[in-house]
């Protein structure tokens, strides 16, 4: 395992964040070192999704600090945060291409909208990242022709059209066959060790993950409940951790919503 301390690129301190009067994140820390991979995981609605758009600039923070590359997110203008965006890549959930694009111009998409390198140079820029997603040969065809699997390579392409320091996946392996899953891990840890980028996926996928990542961090109640390497993630004795890694129905993420005993609702009869 590489060791990244001293080469900080995202930092959360004591961050919180609230929709309205719902307070979604209490507290968080964390760290993310370039070079490094990172998977945040949790429960579905537990704010992962919420930390991606933070450490993007979409929302400030209630409280607390978000840096990123020393910069405090929310100390920079309008300006100033979208140049420190156009250092960043994205990958959302299921893809989101731009369906009336081919696929050559959705990974040049970026490349137009953000410099003003030259037609010439742009296509060959999109044919090497292309090819290291394998799909150069397929530059020409429309979203529609494509397999779930190719469209995720292709949105991945394109997230890594300007060379980001830093990429950021929601839910990359969701929806995909075993093989496009595999294919598309091994690229995200490729792509990132070749750009010397670092990168933080959310994801509810526990194995192909911790054989990808660096570091995992555990969200559940608003806080990081655990955090460490895959291997001492697997070790941990946490109840919570535990039901997770081991997709087990019960545990402290019940099964059951708390109600009477059965017994006394059946002997009412009638409506529930």
């Amino acid at each position: 395992m590489a060791d990244f301390e001293g080469n900080v690129l995202v930092e959360l301190k004591d961050v919180r964040f609230a929709y309205g009067e719902r307070e979604v994140l209490r507290g968080i820390d964390l760290k993310i070192h370039r070079g490094q991979l990172v998977a945040i995981m949790g429960g579905s609605g537990c704010g992962k999704t919420t930390l991606l758009r933070l450490m993007g600039g979409q929302i400030l923070a209630s409280s607390g600090e978000v840096r990123v590359a020393g910069q405090s997110l929310a100390g920079l203008n309008t300006s100033g945060l979208y140049a420190l965006r156009r250092r960043m890549g994205m990958l959302f959930q299921f893809g989101a291409l731009f369906t009336d694009m081919s696929v050559f111009d959705n990974v040049a998409f970026p490349m137009r909208e953000h410099t003003d390198l030259p037609e010439s140079m742009i296509r060959d820029l999109v044919l090497m990242k292309l090819q290291a997603v394998g799909l150069r040969g397929a530059h020409g065809l429309m979203p529609s022709e494509l397999s779930g699997g190719m469209a995720r390579r292709v949105a991945l392409a394109r997230a890594i059209a300007l060379d980001p320091m830093l990429i950021m996946y929601d839910e990359p392996f969701a929806g995909l066959d075993p093989i496009s899953l595999g294919v598309i891990g091994q690229l995200i840890r490729r792509l990132n060790d070749a750009l010397g980028a670092a990168s933080v996926m959310v994801t509810h996928d526990v194995s192909e993950s911790l054989d990808i990542v660096d570091y995992v961090y555990f969200v559940s109640d608003g806080g990081i409940v655990a955090q460490g390497t895959p291997d001492e993630i697997r070790a941990k004795k946490d109840p919570f951790v535990h039901q997770f890694i081991h997709a087990e129905a019960d545990g402290p993420v019940p099964f059951h919503v708390d109600a009477k005993p059965i017994a006394e609702d059946l002997m009412k009869g009638g409506a529930a």
